[in-house]
């Protein structure tokens, strides 16, 4: 019982104290090889990582859950370009403009429905021909991610709305909407994994599906939901990125997936499923945005960042086994 409450304290804790670790040693190097004379730690360079994390950090909250849960899904960066493309061209419709500014939130929800639909897609692929998650959500990237091609060639959707912007750009305590938005999708997704039953149904599915289905639970439209969700999500992002860009190219978005599933995974949620965290994730997308910020303040290139992350995430998958030998050698008997 002991060995088991260190090993939550150890993966609870390690991505925090890893942040903590970083915030140290970027402020420290920061004042030998940084090219700028601000302090790594400055107030607002805190706020803006945090609206930066935003895009990626939102789509990671949805992931979480789809992980516990026991699948993946790889359709999401294709889903968050679509959904703005959606959102920005439906600005255009002639009934649109003559709506004006009113129009906005009708084209955040067909932006927030596009998702939803996909998502929907997705799960009920999953659900009803039993087929790996990763198969379907790899064969819906290519095709979402083949619609947005066709919806306007390869030339950017734009569409600048300056009450759009405004709405996007607006500044509650130094903290902007992309921000705040992230915020609120992590506090309302946690109250949902640990206060509710279908939190408690992922966790139960993800840990042991067949015990699940013995339990009384109804796996498939659980794990539908899920994928409405993530959907949801990811066309959240855009609406949140895209109301203050105005633009959207046709190649956004690419890699979101594995820039999440890194995030969620560094957060400690298991790759197997029944296993996980909100809070961890959270911790997950600062660790990497902190990683890509710091790495860039003290003059790093892209490449570098990169690498950096990947050794960093290969390391913690080594780790999370080794603290699971155990329960991984009771599989293979």
């Amino acid at each position: 019982m002991q060995n088991e409450t260190l090993k939550r304290l150890i993966k609870n804790g390690a991505i925090w104290a890893f942040i903590i670790i970083q915030l140290v040693f970027f402020e420290v190097a920061g004042r030998w090889w940084s090219l700028s004379d601000s302090a790594f730690m400055d107030l607002d360079n805190m706020l803006l990582l945090l609206k930066q994390s935003a895009p990626i950090g939102i789509i990671a909250i949805g992931m979480t859950v789809v992980m516990i849960n026991g699948n993946i899904d790889l359709s999401v960066g294709a889903t968050y370009a679509l959904a703005g493309i959606v959102m920005l061209d439906s600005m255009n419709w002639p009934f649109m403009e003559a709506m004006g500014d009113a129009a906005i939130p009708l084209a955040w929800l067909f932006a927030l429905f596009t998702g939803a639909i996909l998502g929907l897609i997705n799960g009920v692929i999953v659900w009803k021909t039993g087929v790996d998650a990763f198969i379907v959500t790899l064969g819906a990237m290519l095709g979402y991610r083949g619609l947005v091609f066709m919806y306007n060639g390869e030339n950017p959707t734009y569409h600048l709305n300056w009450t759009m912007v405004d709405f996007a750009e607006a500044d509650i305590l130094g903290l902007q909407t992309p921000a705040l938005v992230f915020i609120a999708v992590v506090l309302i997704v946690w109250l949902l994994m640990t206060r509710t039953v279908h939190g408690r149904n992922a966790y139960a599915i993800g840990d042991n599906r067949e015990a699940a289905v013995n339990a009384g639970i109804r796996v498939g439209p659980h794990i539908v939901v899920n994928f409405v969700l993530i959907g949801f999500l990811a066309a959240l992002s855009a609406v949140a990125f895209y109301s203050g860009s105005g633009s959207v190219n046709p190649n956004d978005g690419m890699l979101f997936e594995l820039w999440a599933i890194t995030a969620v995974v560094l957060g400690g949620t298991k790759l197997a499923g029944g296993r996980g965290s909100i809070i961890g994730t959270l911790g997950g997308v600062i660790a990497i945005q902190l990683l890509r910020k710091g790495l860039g303040h003290i003059g790093a290139d892209t490449e570098t960042v990169n690498l950096v992350i990947g050794t960093i995430l290969i390391a913690v998958l080594f780790l999370d086994r080794q603290l699971n030998r155990k329960g991984a050698e009771e599989l293979k008997v």
